[in-house]
């Protein structure tokens, strides 16, 4: 593995010997990589291959869904069912444990969403999601009703109630988020920008004093989209070249190099030190890195 733009000590989390291994080909758009400890398999979805795989250590890649729907992100909620940011359904759906599909939000004052993207589910249940205007425009990749019927591209948070509110409006593409270890910080990046901002996390699960975190760097292939954290509050994002791992305070530590166009990740393995990586360039890989992710 490859990395560059290091500062003194990232080896501590990319070792000079770490490889890659391919656990997925021929994936026309890979993204929303979850790691389900109880099942020990990850799931990940293929937007324009219109499916939900999971892969299973020795057995390898089986369909869960299909059509999907052009699924996007995905992550588990607390009880261990599939949290989905529907792209071309324009909903967040969930999978029940008996196998059935639950529409969470589909609308916000009553108006249909854009195409939710990522998703995140916050300890007390609440759930967090990105909703830009992607799956309306890009060819194979949106469902049969294309109209936009919400003039912004926000961020939004369901209560464990089931109440939908507006958290941010003034965003232009934002595409991934994540909370910091504590949960007291939400990152979410923009695509469009090239940045990651941050907000502090009120009490009642509102958001607030968003600001700039990190400029990406690069003319290498490669956008603002995945993110994820580890047990030190380091950042790990999309981005030129592959992954921009952060520093809490906004320091670039270092990039790892990704083959192709890298889209997403997720931590996996029983101690969540492997880092699951999909991209839009045919594969899915993992690698081992030195410090473990926060679990799902």
């Amino acid at each position: 593995m490859e990395f560059d733009m290091a500062v003194p000590g990232f080896e501590r989390i990319v070792a000079p010997e770490t490889e890659f291994e391919v656990i997925a080909h021929d994936v026309l758009f890979g993204e929303g990589p979850v790691w389900n400890k109880r099942a020990g398999a990850l799931f990940y979805t293929d937007i324009i291959g219109d499916t939900i795989w999971k892969w299973t250590p020795g057995i390898g890649n089986e369909i869960v869904m299909r059509p999907s729907h052009k699924a996007n992100g995905m992550t588990l909620d607390r009880q261990g069912r599939l949290v989905v940011a529907g792209w071309s359904w324009r909903c967040v759906w969930r999978v029940e444990l008996d196998g059935s599909v639950k529409t969470l939000c589909s609308h916000y004052q009553g108006k249909k969403l854009n195409t939710p993207n990522d998703i995140v589910v916050k300890s007390d249940g609440a759930i967090y999601f990105t909703d830009p205007t992607g799956g309306l425009n890009n060819m194979e990749m949106h469902g049969e009703d294309i109209q936009r019927y919400i003039d912004y591209n926000g961020v939004y948070r369901i209560s464990p109630g089931g109440e939908t509110t507006l958290l941010i409006e003034d965003c232009v593409y934002p595409n991934g988020l994540v909370f910091s270890p504590d949960e007291t910080l939400l990152y979410v990046n923009d695509t469009r920008q090239a940045l990651i901002r941050v907000f502090d996390v009120r009490p009642d699960g509102g958001v607030g004093n968003g600001r700039l975190f990190y400029k990406l760097v690069g003319n290498e292939p490669g956008v603002a989209d995945g993110m994820k954290v580890d047990v030190e509050g380091n950042v790990y994002c999309t981005g030129p070249a592959g992954l921009h791992v952060i520093s809490p305070s906004g320091q670039l530590l270092g990039r790892l190099k990704i083959p192709g166009h890298c889209t997403n990740l997720a931590w996996g393995d029983d101690d969540w030190r492997t880092l699951y990586i999909t991209t839009f360039t045919f594969q899915v890989f993992r690698v081992r890195l030195g410090l473990p992710g926060i679990p799902v």
